[in-house]
């Protein structure tokens, strides 16, 4: 059987969604099935990769975005889609490429819709919209989105609320982290507790927090560093924010093996954003056995149970403190507690509950 998933917000820098996309082609692949992702680029192109088939769509460029790019034209990727004749269709974008439900349902194709992110959260964030408003676009959008699509699927409870609240029935299906690759390292030697944040550098992010974070740790007498990579368009503000404090912006790191390394060396990850739906990098410091402290509007408040972090209000002070109440806790006890969480998490049961969804043998 054939899968063919298509997305907007991959890039050569993207994070969350690119590392899900390709854990899923994996792992389909292993399950006897075939995978392709059609994504935009420069140019139009196809390769074939370990995970499986790239198809590249033209697109432009998006201002302000940090190096993503958009496939604009629908008809192109419904062109694309005619060619491929997919088994199964998988959208990761529900603004942009909503419109490609209709082509599933005339062409009968099962279809499914993840929900990467929290529609209300997002909107409060690009839009001088009140609390209200958010709510009332978000819930009129989402619900004439699920009309389109046989499935949708989120990632946390969190991420479901939103459809929820309108009688929505969603899938719920974690991603996962690859255990192997994300393993407890020592933390960096020194005395001086290292806090990381592993982020894009967009305004929903709040990567700004993480830093006056930091600068209340430094007026209350800890002396801690931190080393936020990422890249993104707050990058220039954040450097200028920065300035005094211990903070190295070390960009976009493109190898995994120097993401978990990095996550590893930490005694403490930032997961700051107050909208994020799943948070595949605080995932993967617990793996790493680092805690962490999450936004507790957040879907990460759900992975730090058990003692793998703490949750806090999106307000410097508090996650302050959070870090504070973590750095109390006896190192062994507070890396093994990640750890722990952390191993729920494997990519594979990923891979299970969407061949489930699909109605595909289960062979991972």
């Amino acid at each position: 059987m054939r899968v063919v998933h298509v997305a907007n917000a991959y890039a050569p820098n993207s994070g969350g969604i690119r590392t899900t996309v390709h854990e899923l082609g994996r792992g389909y692949r292993a399950a006897g099935h075939e995978f392709v992702l059609v994504v935009p680029g420069a140019r139009a192109g196809s390769e074939e990769l370990a995970w499986g088939r790239r198809v590249t769509v033209a697109g432009p460029a998006v201002p302000g975005s940090g190096g993503y790019r958009v496939m604009a034209d629908l008809r192109e990727v419904r062109a694309v889609l005619d060619d491929l004749e997919p088994d199964r269709l998988e959208v990761s974008d529900r603004l942009t490429l909503r419109g490609l439900g209709q082509w599933a349902r005339a062409a009968g194709v099962p279809s499914a819709v993840i929900a990467h992110e929290r529609l209300d959260g997002v909107l409060r964030a690009f839009l001088p919209l009140g609390a209200r408003a958010a709510r009332l676009v978000a819930d009129r959008h989402n619900a004439t989105t699920a009309e389109l699509f046989d499935h949708v699927v989120t990632t946390t409870h969190f991420a479901g609320q939103e459809f929820a609240r309108i009688g929505v029935r969603t899938e719920h299906v974690p991603l996962g982290v690859d255990l192997d690759q994300f393993r407890p390292s020592s933390p960096a030697p020194g005395g001086v507790p290292l806090l990381v944040l592993c982020s894009r550098l967009s305004r929903e992010k709040r990567p700004d927090l993480a830093i006056e974070a930091l600068r209340v740790l430094h007026d209350g007498g800890c002396p801690a560093r931190l080393v936020i990579a990422g890249a993104g368009p707050l990058a220039a503000s954040l450097r200028r924010r920065a300035r005094g404090l211990p903070v190295a912006l070390v960009g976009h790191l493109a190898d995994r093996a120097s993401v978990a390394a990095l996550l590893g060396a930490a005694d403490v990850v930032l997961a700051p954003g107050p909208v994020e739906t799943f948070g595949l990098a605080a995932l993967e410091a617990l793996a790493c056995g680092s805690p962490v402290v999450a936004a507790s509007t957040s879907a990460v408040a759900e992975l730090v149970a058990g003692g793998a972090g703490r949750s806090a209000a999106p307000e410097p002070g508090a996650i302050a403190a959070a870090v504070t109440e973590l750095l109390a806790v006896p190192t062994e006890q507070r890396r093994a507690a990640a750890r722990a969480r952390a191993e729920s998490f494997p990519w594979s049961r990923t891979t299970e509950a969407m061949l489930t969804l699909h109605r595909f043998p289960v062979r991972v």
